[in-house]
């Protein structure tokens, strides 16, 4: 994993070595966008089901997370996220970890 080690976070911000608590829902995407400082964009993939035509419909949802500079999430990359308190207007999740 890129970024920095333990020793050199300093971001109150970051989930793992700062003071932001998660609680709540903890999900897995992939990141699409990573161009915004601090923010990576990740995209889920889940399906509904439909009663009416009983069948499932495939949804995509993109949710803004909190990128913190000791995890450093690329695009492409499969992370997982937490939610956490409202970090800014669209952010309430956190990336936690890279898992490929």
């Amino acid at each position: 994993m890129a970024g920095n080690s333990k020793a050199d976070c300093k971001d109150p911000k970051c989930p793992i070595h700062g003071g932001l608590k998660v609680r709540g829902t903890s999900l897995q995407g992939r990141v699409v966008s990573a161009k915004a400082k601090k923010t990576a964009i990740v995209e889920i993939d889940y399906t509904r089901y439909i009663n009416k035509y009983e069948r499932y419909l495939r949804k995509r949802s993109r949710i803004p997370s909190y990128n913190p500079d000791c995890i450093a999430a690329k695009e492409g990359n499969v992370v997982t996220i937490a939610e956490t308190r409202r970090l800014s207007k669209t952010k309430s999740f956190a990336v936690t970890g890279i898992v490929k």
